[in-house]
C-alpha cells in the first residue's frame, strides 16, 4: 500500500539566497532498470532460485554538472547491492567510442546497496556457495549488459539536457540507522547496539534551474544498509522508496539517493515492509524540510581527483590449508577454498592486494565529497569528519567499486563479519592484512585540497 509524504510544500522562492552563482550547468536522467525476466537477486546468501516478483520497481539516475567551461562531472545512482568497477570501467569506453568520454576522476558511481535486485557478474561471486545453474548465470550476464546499457544512455540524456543551474547544499538528520555490532560473550553479533558508533547525516545537494524555478535534482546519501527487507522480490527498500517519495512529489525532477558509510549499520525496525516505508518516507521528508530551508550556495570550479592503491591481504593460506578448508563441513567455506585450490593448479597466483581507487571533489571551497569503494564501516565517515571542515564535509562509500567490506583499524582488531569473516562471499582469500585505514586515510589526505582542513575559514560564495 502506498504511502505519500504528509503535504510540504516547495517554497522555491522563500529559499533562495539574494546572491545567485549563476555559472554552473546541469542536466538530469532517469531509466527503470527493472528485469522483465526471472534473475537471482544479490545479497542473501540463503536465497536458492530466481525470482520474477516485483515488489517495487528498479531505478538508475544521472546528474550531469558542469562548472563554465569545465569538463561535465556525473554522478549516476543505481538501485543494486553494488556495481562493480569493471561495469563502471565499460560505461567509460562506451562514452568515449560515442565520443562523450568522461575523466575516470569525473565519473562517481553510486550503488544504493539494496539486498532485492538482481545480482551483477562480478560482486559478490561465492555469495551462494555453490556454482549457479546455468540458465541463472545467462540472466545475470543479460541484466549486467542491459544494465551498463542503460546507465551509457542515461548519462548522454544527462548531458544533453544541461542548461544553466545553481547548485545548493545543506545537511539534516535521519534517525533510524543504528549500529549493528553488538559485542556478547560469543563474539560480535548483528544486532542493534545502542551504543556503538553512528553518522545519521543527510546531505542534501539541490539543484535548481538559474532562476530557481525548477528543481532539476536532488541527491543525497545516509550511512545506513538498505536491509530492512529480507524478500526474495524486486525492490528498492528504504532507498528506493525515498527515491520513489520524492520523484512523486516533484514529479519532473530526478532523486538520487546514495549510501554513506554504513557498512556496520542497519535500519531499524526491520523485516516488514511497513518498516521500509517509514524508513523512505522519514529520508524524502527530511530531504523536502533541508531543501524549503536555508541552502548553502556552492560556486566552482568542481576539482575531482583519484588516485588508486593497493590494500594488502594478511598472510595468505598454503596450499595445504586451502586442502583442509576444501572438505570443510560449511559450504560456502568448502566453496571458497575450492575455487582458490583451482586457482593455483591452473598455475595462477591468488593476489597479495585488493586495488581500491579512492575518489575526491570539491566544490570551490564550499563542499567536499569523499567516494570510497566497497562496504566502508561508519569509523571512516566520523574520522573524516574529524580531520577536515565537519561542516563542509560528505562521505560516501558503496561508490565506484563494491569488492568486499572495509574495516577500521578498530574493526580490524575486534574481528567479526565486518572485520573479516565476509571476505569468504566476495571471494577474496583472507582479510586484509592489519593497516589499512592508515594506507586510506593518508591518500585521501594527500587529494583533499587544503582549505578544507578543520579550522579553515570557508570564504561563501
Amino acid at each position: 500500500m502506498r504511502r505519500i509524504i504528509l503535504p510540504i510544500f516547495l517554497l522555491i522562492q522563500a529559499s533562495l539566497p539574494a546572491q545567485t552563482t549563476g555559472s554552473w550547468k546541469a542536466g538530469a536522467a532517469d531509466v527503470d532498470i527493472t528485469p522483465d525476466y526471472p534473475v537471482r537477486l544479490s545479497g542473501y546468501g540463503s536465497r536458492t532460485s530466481e525470482t520474477q516478483k516485483v515488489a517495487q520497481r528498479l531505478h538508475a539516475n544521472a546528474l550531469a554538472l558542469q562548472w563554465q567551461d569545465d569538463e561535465p562531472a556525473v554522478m549516476v545512482s543505481v538501485d543494486n547491492c553494488g556495481v562493480p568497477a569493471e561495469v563502471r570501467a565499460e560505461i567509460l569506453k562506451r562514452l568515449a567510442a560515442r565520443g562523450r568520454g568522461l575523466p575516470a576522476e569525473r565519473f562517481a558511481l553510486h550503488s544504493t546497496h539494496t539486498h532485492c535486485a538482481p545480482m551483477l557478474k562480478g560482486v559478490l561471486p561465492f555469495l551462494f556457495g555453490e556454482d549457479l545453474p546455468e540458465e541463472h548465470a545467462k540472466h545475470i550476464e543479460r541484466y549486467t549488459e542491459e544494465l551498463t546499457v542503460h546507465v551509457v544512455g542515461i548519462i548522454l540524456q544527462a548531458l544533453d539536457k544541461m542548461e544553466p543551474a545553481r547548485v545548493e547544499w545543506n545537511s539534516g538528520k535521519v534517525y533510524f540507522a543504528f549500529n549493528r555490532r553488538l559485542k556478547t560473550e560469543k563474539g560480535f553479533q548483528n544486532a542493534q547496539n545502542f551504543s556503538g558508533p553512528s553518522d545519521r547525516a543527510l546531505p542534501v545537494l539541490c539543484i535548481r534551474s538559474a532562476n530557481g524555478k525548477k528543481l532539476i535534482a536532488t541527491h543525497a546519501s545516509y550511512a545506513c544498509h538498505c536491509t530492512t527487507l529480507g524478500i526474495n522480490e524486486i525492490h528498492g527498500d528504504w532507498a528506493g522508496l525515498a527515491h520513489e517519495e520524492l520523484e512523486l512529489r516533484f514529479p519532473d525532477s530526478i532523486c538520487l539517493i546514495a549510501i554513506g558509510c554504513g557498512a556496520d549499520q542497519n535500519p531499524y525496525p526491520r523485516t516488514e515492509n511497513r518498516f521500509a516505508i517509514d524508513h523512505g518516507v522519514s529520508i524524502a521528508k527530511e530531504v523536502v524540510r533541508v531543501i524549503n530551508g536555508p541552502m548553502l550556495p556552492l560556486s566552482g570550479p568542481l576539482n575531482c581527483a583519484r588516485q588508486e592503491v593497493m590494500l594488502p591481504f594478511d598472510k595468505l593460506p598454503t596450499k595445504q590449508e586451502w586442502q583442509v578448508r576444501a572438505s570443510d563441513p560449511n559450504k560456502w567455506t568448502a566453496y571458497h577454498a575450492r575455487k582458490h585450490l583451482a586457482i593455483l593448479e591452473r598455475g595462477e597466483k591468488i593476489s597479495p592486494a585488493l586495488p581500491y581507487e579512492i575518489q575526491v571533489w570539491s566544490y570551490g571551497s564550499g563542499l567536499l565529497t569523499i567516494n570510497l569503494p566497497g562496504e566502508v564501516v561508519v569509523d571512516y565517515s566520523l574520522r573524516f569528519k574529524n580531520e577536515f571542515d565537519s561542516a563542509r564535509t560528505w562521505v560516501n562509500s558503496y561508490t565506484n567499486d563494491v569488492p568486499c567490506y572495509i574495516p577500521s583499524n578498530r574493526i580490524w582488531e575486534e574481528g567479526g563479519y565486518e572485520g573479516g569473516g565476509a571476505m569468504i562471499y566476495y571471494g577474496r582469500p583472507t582479510r586484509f592484512a592489519p593497516g589499512i585505514e592508515n594506507i586510506i586515510a593518508g591518500t585521501v589526505k594527500q587529494l583533499v585540497p587544503r582549505e578544507f582542513s578543520a579550522g579553515q575559514i570557508q570564504d561563501h560564495p
